[in-house]
């Protein structure tokens, strides 16, 4: 059934209304004070527009590629653990809806239902990203499955090397503890690991939690082909700088030599734009993507990249 919000703040109450305390608080939180997410939302907030007039802008394309795929808006879908919690269908609502409206979808592997079922739900170029929880043995199966599955990137997160203390959900349920040895491995991940990755993957590799030019150089130099400027939309380490603040630094340092996605208080059509002009090439949405699956499933989230398109 079509989905008739007027806005996408009609969007985000409606979910309200729909999720639980325990839902709302995971999605809408951040860690510890959420400074992290306060300055990821300032940051766009701070940046106004100079409009030019008198140009002829009676045809509009808003259509872009990333890694050879074309995208309707510069807009993806960012990986989002938790997805079922909002929508029954979890992974598979944002996929089906990616489809549709012509965008790309990158799967969480904190999501359900599991990445042959997201890949198997629709024929439709899709990522993959992964939270590395295991050895080598391990992390080589992954890569074969993902393979395997059809899956036309792999995207490694690299920014939460231990579980971040996100006191909404401490208030509102008991934290899930993330057992020992996941989180030692994920802390063990380096250079030298992402370059093993690289080997054995032999696609397009893309780095997810890079906020530094230092960094940013650094995945140019490992032959990352996509440099996504993030910080968890902050529900991770707390009191970092907001992602827009530092997309003008992170795009001189990559100067061209691989592509730049960037997530982290993206609300607005706008926020997109002021994105393009620092230098990405496309922004990913996370914490609207599960407003729109709580508000109305496959159909809500549809709805709402219409409304930011």
């Amino acid at each position: 059934m079509p989905v008739d919000f007027v806005s996408i703040q009609d969007a985000v109450y409606a979910a309200r209304r729909n999720l639980d305390q325990s839902a709302w608080d995971y999605l809408s939180g951040g860690s510890e004070s959420e400074t992290t997410m306060r300055r990821n939302r300032l940051g766009f907030d701070r940046l106004g527009l100079r409009h030019r007039v008198l140009i002829d802008v009676s045809h509009v394309d808003t259509g872009t590629t990333l890694l050879g795929h074309q995208m309707r808006i510069p807009v993806m879908l960012a990986p989002v653990g938790g997805l079922q919690r909002f929508t029954p269908e979890g992974s598979v609502a944002s996929a089906r809806a990616a489809k549709e409206f012509g965008i790309l979808h990158t799967v969480s592997s904190a999501a359900e239902p599991g990445l042959e079922a997201v890949a198997e739900s629709c024929d439709y170029p899709k990522m993959y990203q992964l939270y590395i929880r295991g050895d080598w043995d391990w992390i080589a199966e992954m890569i074969g499955r993902i393979k395997k599955a059809g899956y036309v990137a792999l995207c490694i997160c690299v920014d939460n090397p231990v579980l971040s203390r996100r006191e909404r959900v401490v208030l509102s349920r008991p934290q899930v503890a993330r057992p020992a040895q996941a989180q030692r491995w994920g802390a063990m991940v380096t250079w030298e690991m992402l370059d093993r990755i690289k080997s054995a993957w032999g696609g397009p590799l893309m780095v997810k939690g890079v906020v530094t030019p230092e960094d940013a150089s650094l995945c140019v130099e490992h032959g990352v082909d996509v440099v996504w400027v993030s910080n968890h939309g902050g529900r991770q380490l707390d009191h970092e700088e907001g992602t827009i603040d530092v997309l003008p630094e992170i795009a001189a340092a990559v100067a061209g030599r691989a592509q730049i996605v960037l997530d982290g208080g993206i609300q607005r059509g706008t926020d997109v734009l002021k994105a393009l002009a620092l230098g990405a090439n496309a922004v990913a949405v996370g914490k609207l993507q599960g407003w729109a699956l709580g508000a109305a499933g496959q159909e809500g989230l549809l709805r709402l990249l219409q409304l930011l398109e």
